[in-house]
């Protein structure tokens, strides 16, 4: 660990957002931004289980970007599916709207939010739903953007950014399209003409982050 980085324990963030979430009518939202393959979702299921130790129960829960990618067909028709995971190919305005329906509605009133299937690529509707729930933790690549993104930051409480070495993106994002079926020249094309781009678009908005987060030995660090 070098001198510029400092552990960061998910229990002292669980209680700090507990503290903040305590006495509110609406829920505290967690944004974690970054590269595709850097680990946002495994550190959304891991601040979640905090929060349930912490807790002793499921007091958060994660609203994934993901569930907002656009159908396939859809991409199909407009000829984009091999852009699939580019900013465009989001519906950004339900994303943008469901995010501010869950921050804003009372605990205990009911929101819908649709999660994403690997396994066939596509999104389910109303794969959660948030009743009780206090603390909302939303994870994607473009949470940080400009454009159709930018009113996504006013409605995070707490803007963080996952970072990890380009060589452990490739890596990871190599696995993940080996796994889901691609052959290793089309796995390798997605990487290099998709992923890699996003990665490098993702990381000019790394300085709009609240706390910079990188991996180290099953934790995580914060760096500047």
């Amino acid at each position: 660990m070098s001198g510029d980085e400092r552990v960061v324990p998910l229990d002292r963030v669980v209680r700090r957002v507990l503290e903040g979430a305590s006495g509110r009518d609406n829920r505290y939202v967690i944004g974690i931004a970054g590269p595709p393959g850097a680990g946002k979702s495994t550190l959304a299921d891991a601040l979640r289980e905090a929060f349930g130790s912490a807790h002793g129960g499921r007091i958060a829960e994660i609203a994934p970007m993901n569930g907002y990618h656009l159908s396939n067909t859809e991409l199909c028709t407009r000829g984009d599916l091999a852009r699939k995971g580019e900013p465009d190919t989001f519906d950004v305005a339900g994303y943008v709207e469901n995010l501010g329906r869950l921050r804003h509605t009372r605990i205990g009133e009911p929101v819908p939010w649709p999660t994403f299937d690997r396994r066939i690529e596509e999104p389910t509707p109303a794969g959660v739903v948030f009743t009780r729930q206090r603390v909302v933790i939303t994870e994607g690549n473009y949470l940080l953007c400009d454009g159709a993104w930018s009113g996504v930051r006013d409605l995070l409480d707490e803007r963080w950014y996952l970072d990890a070495d380009r060589e452990v993106l490739e890596r990871r994002l190599l696995r993940r399209h080996l796994r889901g079926g691609r052959t290793g020249d089309a796995a390798r094309a997605k990487v290099r003409d998709s992923d890699l781009r996003n990665a490098d678009l993702i990381a000019r908005t790394r300085s709009r982050a609240d706390l910079v987060l990188r991996e180290r030995r099953g934790g995580y660090c914060s760096v500047r």
